[in-house]
């Protein structure tokens, strides 16, 4: 497909979107809340109606709630959806993130860039509420479009992140789930990719993939427990970029560096290497 490079700086039509605590429960189990210990903190985010617990919202929620990323893709061109996949990621949290609600998002292409083995999309969102007009989030997603690049835009800039080579301050481990991206979808990213044997396979992989947003978000849940206190309003930003593929079942390790007093580093891997690179966390 040609790439549209005029779509830079198209703004998606304001949209009211609402979520209920349910939404809030299920994003929390499809990104492994819950699984390894069900008695334990995680209760807060996983139940509405535990004895002296108060439900609570993971901070990296916002990524799954819907804005207009998948309407203005459609105007960069017409590709092929088994070849794109997630590039970076990131949310920014501003206000503390009702269990049920309403938010007003926009979302524009901020930038496309010619990578040369494909292309890269780069999308902003922001999210207020819709009557006081307080922000209450924002993320930056990019999409990359693999067999689209060489067509002669800008490369765009090379992110230059912390060097880390020393061992880090924290580690955490997590298992996935062999059918955690069946239960993944169910918050709102129905991508075959992650489900369809056949599609993934014309996507040259082995199986269906775990989504990059689910790996995100048990990187997250990492963070959090690891650096917030498992206080969701201690948590600021979460950026990262995707290296590989994670496969349902394998076993991530989050590694956390502590650079300064609110602010950490942070690489994802399973046995296959290093599948979320370049973290960068900042919090209170």
């Amino acid at each position: 497909m040609p790439i549209n490079r005029d779509a830079v700086g198209l703004v998606s039509e304001p949209q009211i979107v609402s979520w209920t605590s349910k939404d809030c429960l299920l994003y929390a189990l499809g990104v492994g809340a819950g699984a390894s210990d069900p008695t334990g903190f995680e209760l807060e985010f996983t139940t509405e109606n535990s004895a002296g617990i108060v439900q609570r919202v993971l901070p990296t929620f916002p990524v799954v709630v819907a804005d207009g990323s998948a309407e203005l893709l459609s105007r960069v061109g017409d590709a092929d959806p088994a070849m794109f996949v997630h590039g970076e990621q990131s949310v920014t949290v501003t206000s503390p993130i009702p269990v049920s609600g309403s938010v007003s998002i926009a979302t524009t292409i901020r930038a496309i860039y010619d990578k040369g083995t494909g292309a890269l999309i780069v999308l902003d969102s922001t999210a207020s509420d819709p009557d006081s007009g307080t922000a209450m989030w924002s993320t930056t997603n990019s999409v990359f479009i693999r067999g689209e690049g060489g067509f002669g835009g800008e490369r765009g800039p090379s992110h230059e992140f912390e060097h880390l080579d020393r061992e880090p301050d924290m580690t955490m481990t997590y298992a996935t789930r062999s059918d955690q991206a069946l239960l993944y979808r169910l918050s709102g990213d129905r991508n075959p990719l992650h489900s369809d044997p056949v599609f993934a396979a014309r996507a040259g992989f082995e199986r269906p993939i775990l989504h990059g947003r689910c790996t995100f978000g048990f990187t997250g849940r990492a963070l959090l427990h690891t650096l917030c206190g498992s206080d969701p309003t201690r948590f600021v930003r979460m950026s990262a970029r995707f290296s590989k593929p994670v496969l349902p079942g394998q076993d991530l390790t989050v590694n956390m560096w502590v650079r300064d007093a609110g602010e950490a580093f942070f690489r994802a891997t399973t046995d296959s290497g290093v599948v979320l690179d370049g973290g960068h966390l900042t919090y209170r």
